[in-house]
């Protein structure tokens, strides 16, 4: 006989949570490793528009980052060609030289110690969006991730190599872990990589189906106290977790260069 087919919905969740917390643990990963397979991902799903766009995740040492060398598509990361820089993008390690771009992130890291890696592309489907100036729309139960957690600024500073661009964008970003940048792309942040890595396959995914929906009529709205649930059920570092090593065992599949020996996900 079935003992929970009449437990309260509370309940359930609360349960289903301790199993995940007991089932999802640590990764065995480094940083290095975790952006590397992040890049990979990223690329393989729609986040593959050349040389445009970073990815950032902080260094051991306050005001250090780890980022890909400038000339390296996303699909040419590996765990040892990645740079550490200071706040100034002096390189501290490895060869060549980061995105002059990467600017703007040391802005967001010092507004939001929240923050521990920041992902920026300009993947098709929310490049499109942002060429209507128009914010990301959440109608759909996969996406509530970026639930009222999506910002939007409407006007293009221009290119994000100066101090003002990351005065700008991180006041627009707020308290919010992703944003719409118009005329540009997309920006999602994380706690962690796994987090970040989430929210940028989703925020595309996302993107996709607001255009697809907008082409067939009226996106019609989530119920707010709803949506929220669904927001914070699928925002624990648990669910994080599992999406990211299922998207990681996918990307070594494919790219198993992209990490040096042997690793267990």
């Amino acid at each position: 006989m079935a003992d929970t087919l009449r437990d309260p919905k509370d309940v359930l969740v609360d349960r289903a949570k301790r199993q995940m917390s007991d089932h999802f643990g640590a990764s065995k990963l480094t940083t290095r490793q975790k952006l590397a397979l992040t890049c990979r991902i990223a690329f393989d799903g729609g986040h593959d528009s050349g040389l445009a766009g970073q990815i950032s995740a902080r260094g051991q040492e306050p005001g250090t980052y780890y980022t890909q060398r400038l000339g390296l598509g996303f699909d040419e990361i590996t765990e040892d060609n990645l740079l550490l820089v200071d706040e100034d993008l002096q390189v501290l390690e490895g060869e060549g030289m980061p995105n002059p771009a990467n600017r703007f992130h040391s802005w967001i890291y010092r507004a939001r110690g929240d923050v521990n890696c920041i992902i920026h592309t300009h993947s098709l489907h929310t490049a499109a969006l942002s060429m209507l100036e128009v914010p990301l729309v959440v109608s759909q139960m996969d996406t509530t991730p970026l639930y009222d957690d999506c910002a939007f600024l409407k006007e293009w500073p221009g290119i994000p190599v100066g101090n003002e661009e990351g005065e700008i964008i991180s006041a627009a970003l707020g308290d919010k872990r992703a944003i719409i940048l118009a005329h540009h792309g997309q920006l999602v942040t994380g706690s962690t990589i796994e987090e970040a890595c989430n929210l940028a396959v989703l925020i595309e995914r996302a993107a996709r189906l607001q255009l697809l929906a907008m082409s067939a009529g009226t996106i019609q709205p989530l119920d707010p106290a709803l949506a929220r649930e669904a927001h914070d059920w699928t925002s624990t570092d648990q669910r994080n977790a599992a999406n990211f090593a299922y998207y990681a065992r996918k990307a070594l599949r494919n790219h198993p260069d992209c990490i040096t020996g042997r690793v267990e996900i």
